[in-house]
């Protein structure tokens, strides 16, 4: 189901709590948000109203992947950005990192499972942008 996004700086401040194969409905509501917005790359759960450690990315063909507890390991190139988000109405300064490790959760068979994955660049950018947003950072 698609969700108003929140711009709410208290919930957008609260650091999210650890996902679990219940929030599978969140998960898909993240979903059909993040499809149902226009140019948008990515989405946390918490921008939809629930602190739940969820996000959402599209990829280069609009495809979304949903990770659940995302976390980021071994950080290189740290570069200094401007960038907007779909819940903050000024353009902020932020440091985010050329290449990282993204640790998270995907649903295969009715359960999560962890993956790890070597991001650069653009997606790179995303996964840390999303990490904050679970992490309450209010960007």
């Amino acid at each position: 189901m698609i969700k108003e996004l929140v711009k709410d700086a208290e919930l957008l401040s609260t650091p999210c709590e650890k996902a679990t194969i219940e929030d599978l409905q969140i998960a898909e509501d993240l979903s059909d948000t993040l499809k149902s917005i226009d140019d948008a790359a990515c989405l946390a759960a918490n921008q939809i109203g629930v602190a739940k450690r969820i996000v959402a990315l599209k990829d280069d063909d609009n495809n979304v992947m949903v990770c659940f507890n995302p976390t980021m390991s071994r950080a290189l190139y740290p570069t200094r950005l401007t960038e907007e988000c779909l819940t903050c109405d000024e353009p902020h300064k932020v440091t985010r990192f050329a290449k990282m490790t993204a640790h998270f959760e995907i649903v295969e068979d009715g359960q999560l499972k962890s993956r790890k994955v070597e991001l650069r660049d653009w997606p790179a950018q995303l996964m840390q942008h999303m990490i904050d947003h679970c992490n309450g950072k209010y960007l």
